[in-house]
């Protein structure tokens, strides 16, 4: 049984630097793209980055670039590194795998920075 789970998320100030992970056990393969979602209250899911291949450091969107970074280490953890946070960033966080027909999503995970 395939299970992902995002840790490290809280509260933050503005300004400040958070690091989230996902961590995903089970898996029948190696070959996945991994992403970053967000979904913010009363707005819908977006996409924050990706990882598409097999680098280590993958890309994020206009709206977080410079800011939020996405890597992975060897063992396939993900990572979702985020500085200068905004208000704006609040959302629950959600990592995703997908790859060869399957998908699976993690429970996601709060991240608030106050305002």
């Amino acid at each position: 049984q395939v299970q992902v789970v995002e840790s490290g998320g809280g509260l933050v100030q503005p300004g400040g630097s958070l690091n989230i992970s996902c961590a995903a056990t089970g898996l029948t393969s190696r070959n996945y793209a991994l992403s970053w979602y967000r979904r913010a209250p009363e707005k819908e899911r977006e996409l924050v980055g990706f990882i598409t291949d097999a680098s280590f450091t993958g890309n994020s969107v206009d709206s977080v670039k410079g800011r939020f970074t996405v890597s992975r280490d060897k063992q396939g953890t993900l990572y979702l590194q985020m500085t200068n946070l905004k208000a704006e960033d609040t959302a629950k966080y959600y990592c995703r795998w997908s790859g060869g027909g399957s998908d699976y999503w993690g429970q996601g995970i709060q991240v608030t920075v106050l305002s």
